[in-house]
């Protein structure tokens, strides 16, 4: 049986559904940097993830009395930027049938500098945005959203295994385009 949670913003969310508009604005002001962010994960586009924020927001007011109270709001919300953003990349592009592999696990990052960290955490932030969609969606609502494999194959309407291959085909490439940037680097130094 699940049971409501209590939402800290109800208020705004009751007056939202009687259609107040600045309790609205309020609502979109408490979320959008959030729900963005997300959205910019996975289409990896700033213009569309602004467009596709701004719709799931008008969508989310519409269906407001839908949300039943079951999980936070922002749960809610989020299931709806998810959602929208995955509409998109699926009208955008076929997704590709991919095949398990094996990949190597790499030794643990020794401990650095602060700057050297930065750097590094950058540079994967950067290696992420190239890599092709099926592996950045999937890598971004695994290891930055928190979705299991089981919730990412529903989401996504793939098998459970698909989700598990394209996670592990996502570390393999970012794993293979870090080496390559550091192959670079260390070739400019000599």
């Amino acid at each position: 049986m699940k049971s409501r949670t209590i939402n800290i913003h109800q208020d705004l969310i009751e007056a939202c559904r009687k259609g107040d508009r600045s309790a609205q604005f309020k609502i979109y002001k408490l979320y959008y940097k959030a729900m963005y962010n997300t959205c910019l994960r996975i289409v990896n586009d700033t213009a569309e993830a602004e467009d596709i924020m701004q719709e799931s927001f008008l969508d989310a007011f519409e269906r407001l009395e839908s949300y039943t109270g079951e999980g936070t709001f922002g749960s809610w919300l989020k299931r709806i930027v998810i959602n929208r953003s995955l509409d998109f990349l699926r009208k955008e592009k076929d997704y590709i049938s991919l095949e398990e592999e094996q990949i190597d696990i790499p030794d643990p990052i020794e401990e650095n500098r602060e700057e050297e960290i930065t750097s590094q955490v950058n540079e994967v932030r950067e290696a992420i945005t190239r890599l092709p969609d099926e592996y950045r969606v999937v890598m971004s609502l695994f290891l930055l959203e928190g979705y299991d494999h089981e919730e990412i194959s529903q989401v996504l309407n793939i098998s459970n295994q698909l989700s598990r291959t394209r996670y592990s085909r996502a570390r393999q490439k970012l794993l293979q385009m870090l080496r390559e940037n550091n192959r670079k680097k260390a070739f400019s130094y000599n």
